[in-house]
């Protein structure tokens, strides 16, 4: 999304203590310069950390919105699952927490 902040630092800090890799910023489409904020290495998941669904972002509004909805299909098209989470989610370590549930039902 669009807070590469503290937020994705949170993230990207307990991804790295549950020793899951991961690629920020990582560019999934060869075309579109579409890129997810995290892709864990290996399982075909994409994270995104979305900031200001409340605030008016772009995240509630026309284009932008439209934009990932197209953005996100086209990823579960190329084989992605997509897992979006709020900022608050991150805060409040319930990201992290489902990040780790998946990876672990994934076996």
């Amino acid at each position: 999304g669009q807070v590469s902040n503290e937020f994705e630092a949170k993230l990207a800090m307990e991804l790295q203590v549950l020793k899951i890799e991961f690629e920020r910023e990582f560019k999934f489409h060869p075309e579109r310069k579409w890129r997810a904020d995290f892709h864990l290495k290996g399982k075909m998941i994409l994270v995104e950390v979305e900031g200001g669904i409340w605030s008016g972002g772009r995240h509630t509004r026309g284009k932008g919105y439209i934009g990932d909805m197209e953005k996100y299909n086209v990823a579960t098209m190329l084989g992605y699952q997509v897992i979006r989470f709020s900022t608050e989610q991150v805060k409040s370590g319930k990201a992290i927490q489902q990040i780790e549930k998946m990876i672990g039902d994934l076996g």
